[in-house]
């Protein structure tokens, strides 16, 4: 029982070292060399400190200093993955014909830009609070507008015109057109008013009536129920005279 344990363990140890010397020739691992280099990133090429550099087969990684500055001990055809927060992901491969022990290179990302899409961020939980506070906004010169709608309105306008006493200028307006101009009558209101007490044209026709003798018969009498003409003109007295 003892032979048949020992045995097995032998059998998996030298799996084990066949396993390890397998994968040993599959990476190349002849020798170890160091891989030294920058990485930089941008339109200027900026030193990237801080980026993050893994070997995939090796299980291991490490970051940058400062000045973008990296050393990593590797094996010939290694995979060397690059990677750096806003820039793409890239992939370098250790050449598997080195003579020297070390291998260095500059290390350029380039940058990943993303579209985000559009958010729209509102001071309100659900929409119908949004329309409730817009629909009773609050204008800064509000009360200027209310003041105004008050003004304007015709209700109020009218009350106005009603109780507002008139002043001098409209009185003294009010008597030229009611005395003046006679626009309180149908006849009047296409001109001025005639008096024939003071017309002189009616005193012309009167004077010449009287040295005629009209009054001494009975015809004058029909005569003044006749209305004066208002339009007489210096061309029809010296017609009829």
């Amino acid at each position: 029982m003892n032979k048949l344990v020992a045995f097995l363990l032998s059998v998996a140890f030298l799996m084990l070292l066949s396993g390890v010397f397998s994968d040993t020739r599959a990476q190349g691992q002849d020798r170890q060399i160091t891989f030294t280099g920058f990485i930089t990133g941008g339109k200027m090429s900026e030193p990237l400190p801080g980026a993050y550099i893994f070997i995939p087969k090796a299980g291991r990684g490490t970051l940058s200093a400062t000045n973008g500055y990296f050393a990593v001990p590797v094996f010939p055809g290694d995979s060397i993955i690059f990677s750096y927060v806003g820039f793409k992901t890239q992939y370098y491969v250790i050449p598997r014909r080195l003579t020297d022990l070390t291998f260095s290179a500059v290390v350029a990302l380039q940058e990943d830009v993303t579209t985000l899409a559009e958010v729209k961020v509102y001071p309100y939980a659900t929409e119908e609070l949004f329309k409730d506070a817009f629909v009773n906004l609050k204008l800064p010169d509000q009360m200027e507008r209310d003041n105004l709608a008050r003004n304007l309105d015709p209700a109020a306008i009218m009350r106005q015109a009603a109780t507002m006493p008139m002043g001098a200028a409209v009185n003294s307006r009010n008597f030229i057109n009611n005395q003046f101009y006679g626009r309180e009558s149908i006849t009047g209101r296409s001109g001025v008013t005639t008096f024939s007490f003071t017309n002189p044209f009616a005193w012309a026709n009167f004077i010449r009536s009287v040295k005629k003798g009209d009054f001494k018969t009975k015809e004058w009498r029909s005569e003044l129920n006749k209305a004066p003409r208002e339009n007489f003109t210096r061309k029809d007295i010296l017609k009829e005279n």
